[in-house]
């Protein structure tokens, strides 16, 4: 990798995906701390997923007119620590509720940029991804089993300077990554709903929508599920843990992977197990060996699944839309999925009870894989667009 900026990239991941291992798993065990309710957990929560929808439009429409990706990505970093400092100041439902809309606005910006300038250093090079995409993997095993043990020990109230400490990394990181030459593509005259219109683009992002959809009560209550089934927060965290272990080896193995399977046929599988992998968290949380294993599937339902996504978006949206392209992708699939995701986890949560949250989530998985496998189809994937 002689001219691909690899650690520079790496650490924003590192750092990116390690504030992901601080909230996923420990924010809403943070804000029930705060006698919140589970709606209330739920909609602040989802606060995270809703700013998806909008945010990386906004941001990845003026980086691809600007052609200033690693500027944006930067006021986005200080944006968003400091839109953050404000849990400091308060912990009333409506003020955290306007401090993580503030947070989400300009947190929500970074990743597309960040995997739209990696993809354009790699150039034909692309099989070099999940290399450096695994440091956020890392970044986030180190914050997850960190805190996991210090919250056994220490109070859960520590978690916002945790948080604030990760977040400076991000913004330290933000400023020593260069920008990439963005190359003229033949479809460069196409709009944008041109290429959303082909029915194997809407298939793939309604599929991706629904698959956010179903990790909504994960990265929602999953930690509370496990705690109120007698877990201890240790354990919690290495759950976590291994799940993204899994994930780092898919990372690694990924080109000999798609070497012999195609991004469709990988995707698919990934949906597959995801209804799985939510059934067993549904009905066996008291079996401890299944919940070990239900998070072995992380690497299909995460590893595979977001390695298929990219190199499927990356095919279909090239040239001058390529920003606008991962940032639709995160507007529809963690953005409006996720945020549906979460807000119907707390609704079901309260009405029905966990185990039937999991198991329509692993329902929402089983609908993902009908829609691509029904229109997903129309267009092969050359091989020079697969990772």
């Amino acid at each position: 990798m002689n001219t691909v900026p690899y650690w520079r990239l790496s650490g924003f991941y590192f750092f990116y995906f390690a504030f992901v291992g601080a909230m996923s798993p420990f924010w809403g065990l943070y804000l029930q701390s705060l006698a919140f309710n589970a709606f209330q957990i739920a909609v602040l929560m989802s606060l995270l997923q809703v700013m998806r929808i909008f945010a990386p439009n906004i941001w990845g429409h003026i980086a691809d007119r600007t052609g200033r990706r690693s500027t944006i990505v930067q006021l986005a970093a200080l944006g968003s620590v400091l839109a953050f400092s404000g849990v400091f100041f308060g912990t009333s439902f409506w003020w955290l509720f306007a401090v993580m809309a503030g947070l989400s606005f300009f947190w929500s910006a970074s990743l597309p940029l960040v995997e739209a300038t990696t993809l354009s250093h790699l150039g034909d090079r692309i099989d070099a991804y999940g290399r450096i995409r695994l440091w956020g993997s890392v970044g986030f095993i180190v914050m997850v089993v960190g805190l996991g043990y210090a919250f056994d020990h220490v109070s859960i109230s520590w978690l916002p300077w945790a948080v604030m400490l990760v977040m400076l990394g991000i913004v330290a990181f933000a400023r020593v990554i260069p920008e990439a030459e963005i190359l003229a593509h033949s479809g460069d005259h196409h709009t944008i709903w041109d290429i959303v219109k082909r029915p194997e683009v809407a298939a793939l992002l309604v599929a991706c929508l629904l698959m956010a959809v179903t990790h909504g009560p994960y990265y929602t209550f999953y930690s509370i599920y496990l705690v109120d089934h007698g877990y201890s927060k240790s354990t919690v965290g290495w759950l976590w843990a291994l799940g993204v272990l899994c994930e780092i080896g898919i990372f690694l193995i990924i080109p000999r992977i798609f070497a012999r399977v195609t991004p469709r046929q990988l995707i698919l599988a990934s949906f597959a197990l995801g209804a799985l992998r939510f059934l067993l968290i549904a009905f066996g949380v008291d079996s401890t060996w299944l919940v070990w294993s239900a998070q072995t599937l992380h690497a299909f339902t995460f590893g595979t699944y977001h390695a298929a996504a990219v190199a499927l978006i990356h095919q279909h949206f090239r040239g001058r839309h390529q920003a606008r392209g991962q940032a639709l992708y995160t507007s529809l699939s963690y953005g409006v999925g996720g945020t549906l995701g979460g807000l119907s986890s707390g609704l079901i949560w309260e009405s029905w009870g966990p185990d039937w949250t999991f198991a329509l989530a692993a329902v929402s998985a089983a609908l993902a894989w009908l829609v691509y496998a029904l229109w997903g189809g129309t267009k092969a994937v050359p091989v020079s667009a697969k990772l």
